[in-house]
């Protein structure tokens, strides 16, 4: 137990003193006819009264205490980490072909809008990309943009300048500036493409690989695509601890999805113990030391007369 104001506890000097006087002092003394009587006097009523008289004091006492804040430190609780996660769409010309019943864009924001309902309480952002890039739902708990975005980003409606390529190197430098602005939680990209990137080529994936593990950024890849994953994924799953999966169909990329929120369990971390006000047990005390002085107002006290 702490105290907020520890030096109020100085002024207990006082109410000790007074019991302490109660006590060893004699108190006033008055002659009655019955003292002089051949019988001895008790002990126990005294004692009685004394402690009646010590209530006042006793009450001096809580009052002082809780005056300097007491405390107690709580009990340490596990709080959940949030993750921040940046999806890195593809949406250039190649992403409107048929997939399932659909396009694979179709099934792709099909696919995220579903692992946004099952994964609940991260921080999520949405970034698509083709020849350029552009950030269209920024870091936030509250999923319900991506929803929107679906008719907005649809490949066929983008302009060729936009759609025209695939340049996932840039996509995930600028995912990068993004995940490194949240300074809380742990970082995470999922890239869905199902092209290769030129801008990867030379040892660019490397390059890019190592920034994003040193801003401690795990990517995971998705290529929806019944080809073989570009070499350059596989380079950069390796160095920042991600994975690549391959869907060549609708329902393994719902499947990969899955097995992304497996793979990234929800982490727990124990917080520190708080300060809290400890008034309850001194309150208890303070009313019953009241109560019982009040009681003892009705008779046991010295009577001066």
């Amino acid at each position: 137990m702490t105290f907020a104001y520890p030096l109020v506890l100085l002024l207990l000097a006082l109410p000790i003193a007074l019991i302490v006087r109660e006590w060893r002092g004699r108190g006033q003394r008055i002659v009655l006819p019955f003292d002089h009587a051949p019988r001895k006097g008790g002990r126990w009523l005294p004692a009685v009264v004394r402690s009646a008289q010590s209530l006042a004091p006793l009450l001096l006492a809580v009052v002082l205490i809780l005056l300097s804040g007491p405390r107690q430190l709580s009990e340490p609780r596990t709080q959940r980490v949030l993750t921040n996660i940046e999806f890195c769409l593809d949406v250039s010309g190649s992403m409107s072909s048929q997939f399932g019943e659909g396009t694979r864009y179709d099934a792709a924001m099909k696919a995220i809008n579903e692992f946004l309902e099952y994964r609940k309480g991260d921080a999520y952002g949405l970034t698509a990309f083709g020849s350029s890039v552009l950030h269209w739902v920024p870091l936030t708990s509250d999923p319900s943009a991506f929803k929107c975005a679906t008719p907005f980003l649809n490949p066929e409606r983008l302009p060729n300048w936009f759609g025209g390529g695939t340049m996932i190197g840039m996509a995930l430098n600028q995912c990068l500036k993004v995940l490194s602005a949240r300074e809380e939680g742990d970082r995470m990209i999922i890239l869905v493409s199902d092209g290769w990137s030129w801008d990867l080529d030379d040892g660019n994936d490397e390059v890019v690989a190592r920034k994003l593990r040193a801003a401690n950024i795990v990517v995971f890849t998705i290529h929806t695509d019944d080809s073989e994953p570009p070499s350059q994924l596989h380079t950069i799953a390796q160095i920042t601890g991600g994975h690549v999966f391959g869907a060549a169909d609708p329902a393994k990329l719902k499947e990969v999805f899955a097995r992304i929120d497996k793979m990234k369990l929800t982490r727990l971390e124990k917080t520190l113990p708080e300060a809290m006000d400890w008034h309850a047990p001194f309150c208890i005390v303070g009313l019953s030391v009241l109560g019982a002085a009040a009681l003892a107002l009705l008779g046991l006290r010295y009577t001066p007369w």
